[in-house]
């Protein structure tokens, strides 16, 4: 009777561990996404509702102007969005320039950037509202917004 229930005791504590986690809480509207590999750096979308990084920002716009993004929307460079590598499609985030201190709110659309030291690619409306459109990139805090 004490071996079957030890035995049955140890069963279901195994069973136990082997449930899966919760899913991530996420925003309305946003969109997770699957793991990927870009020029051989494997990258997972995740939510992270503290995220808040410096780096450096650039900006694209004619040659992707009317393409589809990673998201699935098609990319407007007049619009106020941005690409992120790993943050959720719908994903607000707050950009600042941190040499002029201008500030904006992009929703993250498309992946990218998959450039050494850069943490976001920004379109160009938003690039001419923080004041970098005609130097190309600058030193910016990205932060996710409204429990991102």
């Amino acid at each position: 009777m004490i071996r079957q229930l030890s035995t049955t005791l140890i069963l279901a504590l195994f069973l136990s561990a082997c449930g899966s986690a919760a899913p991530e809480p996420r925003r309305a509207g946003q969109q997770v996404g699957q793991p990927y590999r870009i020029n051989g750096v494997r990258y997972v979308p995740r939510t992270d509702p503290d995220y808040d990084q410096v780096g450096m920002a650039s900006w694209y716009g004619p040659g992707f102007h009317g393409k589809q993004t990673a998201s699935g929307k098609r990319y407007d460079m007049n619009a106020m969005t941005a690409a992120h590598t790993t943050l959720p499609f719908g994903t607000r985030i707050r950009v600042t320039n941190l040499e002029n201190d201008r500030s904006v709110i992009l929703t993250v659309n498309d992946r990218g950037p998959f450039v050494k030291g850069r943490i976001v690619d920004v379109s160009r409306k938003a690039s001419e509202r923080l004041g970098f459109k005609t130097k190309g990139k600058a030193r910016v805090r990205v932060q996710a917004v409204d429990g991102s």
